[in-house]
């Protein structure tokens, strides 16, 4: 049966918009306030949004049945089953002893973790958002951290900020590359007009992450390598986006920043490097192979093997009408599986030639899956209650609603467009899909108050970065990869507030320049 997606249920779209943020802020108070579990909060939500969609929206409940399955199973395969890969792959370097060595390798660059945060979670969290993006460079960083001895809830958090350096531009540069499609801009375009801003916080997130470290003090006695650090990030930014793109930009500013850093602490240290650099490389090998496995994969995609999977009663049985699009579109629901050459595909073959070259025995690899497995379980539902209600709201035209009441705004819309992509991205996890959701009603307004369209879509990109650290998928894979099952709402406590200053700061800056 096929049903019409309702934007303004209420007859009045600040009243609709208002009843479409129920979810939202239900999850927000039941992390924040109410201090429930992650899955227990991610489960009153699904039951939550789809009272919503059934009573106020009208959606047949077997579409939001149909909706909710569909969210859990993109819980599942990739987001739950990055960490899983991640998670595992950690565990063998930890059990083999080799992860001992790649500790050394950095506190031989430094001892000092103020700097460390820079290396692990700015510079190669951001390499590996370049790469691969979905979850996995907080997932990984995060452990990291932990094995140089951060405390867990500090290290999951210190990661999901330092995300924002690269997360507009994760996966080779598809948040941007992505709704450029869509809208008919150019990708060049969209990534230039990121780079009046994105720089900009990168160089600030730089000295934050020393802040959240060791406050003032630390700013103090550490500001030339953070500003080395943060400033040839941001100016390899700035350069990349106007003359390549947002491709490399992530792997380009990554690589050079972590190198220029590491150069200037050697030098200054004046005993050169202190570790063995054949057994450090052969210690980073899991992590050198799933890097180069994570670039290969993602330029190379294997389309005739990929699952698909309709969503019976919800593939193009729901219709989205103008202007979130230019016509009648139905809405796609189809679960792709693909095992031969995404993310997961790439940690688990980095996991398995681990297994091979390390020579590791069949007992340790069973205790490593065993306790990956174990530690998951609840996580895994977490991601998945998360996701489920996330569609549900998006199917059901919840998050349009919003994106056409902030759109009513006219000449205010560029201080409201990056809420719009924070608003996706809460929902999705995904700045990508954020572009997916909402940049075509961003292009359509800003055409018709006369601003160009690529400065809006590329505000939704930048405001989309700015909630990925609150994101509830970031926040679920961020706490399971750190062990801290349970305390969500603690790290979400530790990133909203950041979130929503950087958010403030983007919004007020667009206003003013367009």
């Amino acid at each position: 049966m096929i049903w019409n997606q309702s934007y303004d249920p209420m007859n009045n779209i600040w009243l609709s918009a208002l009843m479409a943020a129920i979810p939202i802020l239900f999850f927000i108070v039941a992390l924040t306030i109410l201090k429930l579990k992650g899955h227990i909060a991610g489960i009153l939500s699904i039951v939550v949004a789809g009272v919503i969609a059934t009573f106020v929206y009208g959606m047949p409940v077997s579409k939001v049945i149909g909706t909710g399955l569909y969210g859990v199973l993109a819980g599942i395969w990739p987001v739950a089953a990055i960490v899983l890969a991640a998670i595992f792959l950690y565990k063998l370097t930890v059990k083999t002893g080799k992860f001992e060595i790649i500790k050394d390798s950095i506190t031989s660059i430094t001892p000092d973790k103020r700097i460390q945060v820079l290396l692990v979670a700015y510079c190669f969290g951001a390499f590996l958002e370049g790469a691969a993006g979905f979850g996995a460079p907080v997932a990984i960083t995060a452990v990291i951290l932990i094995g140089l001895g951060f405390k867990p809830l500090q290290a999951a958090g210190l990661c999901l900020v330092a995300n924002i350096a690269g997360g507009s531009y994760g996966a080779m540069g598809i948040p941007v590359t992505t709704p450029a499609a869509l809208t008919d801009l150019s990708p060049l375009d969209v990534a230039a007009y990121t780079s009046y801003i994105i720089p900009a916080i990168s160089l600030v997130i730089a000295f934050l992450l020393v802040f959240l470290v060791d406050g003032f003090r630390g700013i103090k006695e550490t500001w030339l390598a953070t500003l080395i650090c943060g400033g040839v990030f941001a100016g390899v930014q700035y350069i990349t986006l106007n003359l390549i793109g947002a491709v490399l930009v992530d792997i380009l500013a990554a690589s050079i920043s972590l190198i220029a850093l590491t150069i200037f602490m050697v030098v200054r240290e004046k005993g050169g490097y202190k570790s063995d650099l054949k057994k450090v490389a052969f210690a980073w090998l899991p992590f050198i192979i799933l890097t180069a496995l994570v670039i290969l994969f993602s330029q190379v995609t294997f389309n005739n093997l990929i699952i698909k999977m309709p969503i019976p009663g919800v593939h193009n049985q729901i219709i989205k009408h103008p202007p979130i699009v230019t016509e009648e579109t139905p809405y796609a629901a189809v679960f792709n599986l693909d095992l031969f050459s995404s993310t997961v595909t790439a940690i688990v073959l980095a996991a398995l030639l681990t297994i091979l070259i390390f020579r590791i025995p069949g007992k340790i690899v069973k205790e490593s899956a065993a306790d990956t497995v174990k530690e998951l379980l609840f996580p895994i539902i977490t991601i998945c209650s998360v996701l489920a209600f996330a569609y549900i709201c998006n199917y059901s035209g919840m998050s349009s609603t919003l994106g056409l009441a902030f759109a009513s705004t006219q000449g205010l819309f560029p201080l409201f467009s990056p809420i719009l992509g924070w608003i996706g991205v809460f929902l999705t996890g995904s700045v990508v899909n954020s572009g997916s959701l909402f940049a075509p009603l961003q292009s359509v307004t800003a055409t018709q108050i006369g601003i160009e369209p690529a400065t809006m879509v590329a505000a939704n990109v930048i405001g989309g970065d700015m909630a990925k650290m609150i994101s509830p998928q970031s926040v679920a894979v961020a706490a399971a990869a750190v062990g801290l099952t349970g305390r969500e709402n603690e790290l979400f406590k530790f990133t909203i507030k950041i979130s929503i200053i950087f958010l403030l700061i983007v919004g007020i800056v667009n206003l003013i320049i367009y």
